[in-house]
C-alpha cells in the first residue's frame, strides 16, 4: 500500500480523517493541515473523486534527512525519475516549509527541479520543460527542520475547485469549507436547508450535492494522476460509472437559497445549472427583511459579511441585529448556523448560541455558531 497525505484547511483535520476512513482509507492519522493515510491506487482515485474536504492528495515518494541545498540535490538524484517522468512530459515543483539552510521555497524548488532535469540530460540527452500551470507531473517538497518529504500531487488543480462554479461572488466561500461546515452541523438531507444570504450559492449547492450523493470530482476536467505513467484509465472509468449510478434523482427535502443582490442570484442559478441541479435547488431574490421560514422546521445556514460596513450606508451591526431579530421572530422550530469572523458583530445577533465551533475561513479565525430557535 502507498502512503498518502490529504492537505486540508487548518482545523478540519479530524473531520477529513473521518471522511477518508469512510472512503476506505487505512492507517488514517490527522496531522497539521492534513491527514496521512494508506491505500492502493484505486483508493487514490476514489478519494480524489469523492472527498469533499481536502485540497490535494499527495503520494509520498520519499522522506530523508536534508541539511542543505547540496544534500537535497544529491538525494533527489538517487531517485530514478524515468519511472515517473520522460522528457516529453512537463513538470512543476512546489516547495513548502523551511530549515536554517533551506529557508527560501523558490530556491528549494529550483534545486529539486535542477536535480531532476540534470538526471534526464545524462540519461536521455533531453529534459522536461517546466509548466507551472498544468504540468504532467507535479512534485511537492516539504522541508520541516532537517527532514524533507517528497511527494507527487495526484490532484492537479485544488480539489476545492469543483469545476461547477465559474461564477463567484466578491468573497466566495471555498466549496471544501462549505462542505465541512455542513458536515460539522450534523445536517441530514431529510431536513429542509435554507441560506438567506446565499451569494453565488455555494452552501445550498454543496448541501444539494451531498443530499443527492453526487461525487464532487465528477465536475472536474481531469485529475493530476491522469498524466502519470502508471495511470489506469479503466479503474477511473469504473469508479466514475459507480459514482454516476449511485446518484439520487430527487432531494428528500427542499434546499433553498436567497440573496438581496440579483446578480448573485444569477450567478447561483448559473452554478446550479453547471452542476445539473437547477431543477432541484430553488434560488430567489429576497432582501433580508423579506425572508421568512419556508417551512415549519429545518436548518438555516448563512455566512454574513465580516467587514466593518455592508455597502455604503448600512451599518453591519444593524444588519446582524436585524438578522437575529428575524431568526427569533420568523424561524421558530428551526436550527440556525451562522459563520462569523467578527466576535463583536456576532454579539449584535442578540441570541444565545447553544454551540460554537472554531474554524478558519482561509487565514481568518471564525466561529460556526449554532442557535436553537424556539
Amino acid at each position: 500500500m502507498n502512503q498518502y497525505f490529504a492537505t486540508v484547511a487548518r482545523g478540519l483535520e479530524t473531520l477529513a480523517a473521518q471522511e477518508l476512513e469512510n472512503l476506505g482509507a487505512h492507517s488514517v492519522e490527522p496531522g497539521f493541515c492534513g491527514v496521512a493515510f494508506r491505500g492502493d491506487r484505486t483508493l487514490l482515485y476514489r478519494v480524489n473523486l469523492w472527498a469533499r474536504l481536502p485540497f490535494r492528495i499527495l503520494m509520498k515518494l520519499d522522506e530523508f534527512r536534508c541539511q542543505d541545498a547540496q544534500e537535497l540535490y544529491r538525494h533527489i538524484q538517487t531517485i530514478d525519475w524515468s519511472n515517473y517522468l520522460t522528457p516529453d512530459l512537463t513538470l512543476a515543483v512546489k516547495a513548502t516549509g523551511k530549515s536554517d539552510r533551506l529557508n527560501h521555497t523558490h530556491f528549494t524548488a529550483l534545486q529539486v527541479k535542477n536535480a531532476i532535469v540534470d538526471q534526464q540530460m545524462q540519461e536521455f540527452g533531453d529534459r522536461s520543460n517546466v509548466d507551472t500551470e498544468a504540468a504532467d507531473l507535479r512534485i511537492s517538497v516539504h522541508i520541516d527542520r532537517d527532514i524533507c518529504t517528497l511527494s507527487l500531487d495526484s490532484s492537479g488543480n485544488s480539489l476545492h475547485r469543483r469545476g461547477y462554479r465559474p461564477a463567484v461572488g466578491a468573497a466566495p466561500l471555498k466549496e471544501s469549507l462549505a462542505a465541512a461546515l455542513i458536515q460539522m452541523s450534523g445536517w441530514q438531507p431529510d431536513l429542509m436547508f435554507y441560506d438567506p444570504l446565499c451569494g453565488s450559492g455555494t452552501l445550498p449547492l454543496e448541501a444539494c450535492l451531498k443530499a443527492l450523493n453526487v461525487a464532487p470530482g465528477l465536475f472536474r476536467e481531469s485529475f493530476g494522476f491522469e498524466t502519470w505513467r502508471d495511470f489506469d484509465p479503466s479503474v477511473l472509468e469504473k469508479l466514475i460509472q459507480e459514482a454516476e449510478d449511485s446518484q439520487l434523482d430527487q432531494l428528500p427535502a427542499p434546499i433553498w437559497g436567497s440573496d438581496g443582490d440579483p446578480k448573485m442570484i444569477e450567478q447561483a442559478i448559473a452554478n446550479a445549472t453547471n452542476c445539473g441541479v437547477l431543477d432541484q435547488v430553488y434560488f430567489s431574490q429576497l432582501d433580508l427583511n423579506e425572508i421568512a421560514a419556508p417551512g415549519d422546521s429545518g436548518v438555516l445556514f448563512c455566512n454574513p459579511p465580516y467587514g466593518e460596513r455592508l455597502g455604503r450606508d448600512r451599518d453591519l451591526g444593524e444588519f446582524y441585529k436585524q438578522l437575529g431579530d428575524i431568526l427569533k421572530q420568523r424561524f421558530k422550530g428551526w436550527t440556525a448556523f451562522i459563520l462569523s469572523g467578527n466576535k463583536e458583530l456576532a454579539k449584535s445577533i442578540g441570541l444565545k448560541s447553544s454551540q460554537r465551533t472554531a474554524v478558519f475561513n482561509g487565514t481568518l479565525p471564525c466561529q460556526l455558531m449554532k442557535y436553537e430557535l424556539y
